[in-house]
C-alpha cells in the first residue's frame, strides 16, 4: 500500500502542469476593475512600473516566475505557480513567518526575495492592486483557507511534493553534478537566459551583475535560490514549451549549477522599511540569513567541494 501511494504522488508530481482552470473574460467594473487592470500592469512590468520600481532590487517582474498563459496574462499559465486559485487560500498559514498570512502579506513579501528589494507599504496603492489582480484571477473558485502553507490549490498539490521529492537528490550532489548542471545550462537554458545568466531579451536573468553592478536576478532569500525548490520548478516549467522534458537528475543538477553563482545575500532586516514608513509587518521572524554558502549547507553540502573553488562568500 505504501509503495502504491508513493507511486500516485511522484506519478502527480511528474506531470508537466495541472490544469487550475481559466481567468475571467471580463474585467469587473468601475474602480474595482481598474485596480484589477493596475495590478495586471505591475505583474508585467513590476520592475519599472512607476508604484513599484523602487521597491524592486534586480531586473525581474512577478510574470518572470508567475507564467503567462495562453490569454497573454501573468499568472495563468497551468501548473506550479499559477494564480488561478490562490486567493481562495488565503489568509493562510506560513511556516516561514510563523504567522497567518493575507495575500498581501504574501506578494509584499515577494518584493524582498525574488525581487531583491523592499517590502511593499501593505496598503498601497500597489499592494492593494497586486492583490486584486491575483482575487479576480480565482473569481467563482470555492475559499478554503489553508492551513498548511501560503498557496493555492494547485500549487499545494505540486509544491511541497517537488520539494519533498528533489531534497534527497540534491543532498547527494558533487562537483560531477555541477558539471553536468553547467553542460543543461548551456544545452537547454543558455538560448533563452545568455550564456552568462544575465538573460535575452524578455527572458528573465538568473544571476549576475549588469555593468553598473547592479543585481539581476533573485538573492538567497527567494524560493529559486533553494536547490530543492528551484530543482521542483525547472522540472515542471521548464525549458519554455517543453516542460517535464528534463530528467530528474537533469533539473537537480542545473539548479545546482545556476544557485551556485553569484547572488545577492538577503537579510531580512534590510527588506523592511522603516515601521513608520511600512506600518505593521506581519510575521513572527524578525531576522533571517542567507547566502549561496548557507543555502547549499542547509542540505549538508560545501560549495567549495560543489564548484571545486573558493570564490563564494
Amino acid at each position: 500500500m505504501k509503495n502504491f501511494l508513493k507511486i500516485v504522488v511522484i506519478g502527480l508530481f511528474s506531470l508537466s502542469f495541472l490544469y487550475a482552470g481559466l481567468a475571467p473574460k471580463v474585467y469587473p467594473q468601475g474602480g474595482v476593475g481598474e485596480m484589477v487592470k493596475l495590478g495586471e500592469q505591475i505583474a508585467l512590468h513590476t520592475d519599472t512600473h512607476p508604484l513599484t520600481k523602487d521597491f524592486v532590487g534586480n531586473k525581474l517582474n512577478c510574470a518572470s516566475c508567475h507564467l503567462k498563459g495562453e490569454d497573454g496574462k501573468p499568472g495563468t499559465a497551468n501548473g506550479l505557480t499559477s494564480w488561478l486559485d490562490t486567493a481562495t487560500s488565503f489568509p493562510a498559514w506560513s511556516k516561514r513567518e510563523k504567522s497567518v498570512q493575507t495575500l498581501q502579506d504574501r506578494s509584499n513579501n515577494c518584493f524582498m526575495r525574488s525581487m531583491n528589494g523592499k517590502r511593499l507599504v501593505i496598503d498601497s496603492k500597489a499592494s492593494i492592486a497586486i492583490a486584486s489582480y491575483i482575487t479576480w484571477l480565482s473569481t467563482g473558485k470555492p475559499i478554503n483557507m489553508n492551513v498548511k502553507g501560503p498557496w493555492g490549490p494547485t500549487n499545494t498539490k505540486l509544491w511541497p511534493t517537488g520539494i519533498k521529492h528533489f531534497k534527497p537528490i540534491q543532498k547527494k550532489a558533487t562537483h560531477i553534478n555541477y558539471v553536468n548542471g553547467e553542460k543543461v545550462f548551456k544545452s537547454k537554458c543558455a538560448m533563452c537566459h545568455g550564456q552568462d545568466g544575465k538573460g535575452i531579451a524578455a527572458f528573465p536573468p538568473l544571476w549576475g551583475k549588469n555593468a553598473k553592478g547592479e543585481w539581476l536576478s533573485y538573492n538567497t532569500g527567494a524560493g529559486m535560490s533553494k536547490l530543492d525548490k528551484g530543482a521542483a520548478y525547472v522540472k515542471l516549467k521548464m525549458p519554455l514549451n517543453q516542460e517535464g522534458s528534463l530528467s530528474d537528475q537533469e533539473a537537480a543538477d542545473v539548479m545546482l549549477f545556476v544557485n551556485a553563482q553569484e547572488r545577492a545575500n538577503f537579510d531580512l532586516a534590510k527588506g523592511l522599511l522603516p515601521k513608520e514608513e511600512m506600518g505593521y509587518y506581519n510575521s513572527n521572524v524578525l531576522k533571517e540569513k542567507h547566502s549561496v554558502r548557507s543555502n547549499f549547507k542547509a542540505l549538508g553540502l560545501d560549495i567549495d567541494v560543489i564548484r571545486n573553488d573558493k570564490k563564494i562568500k
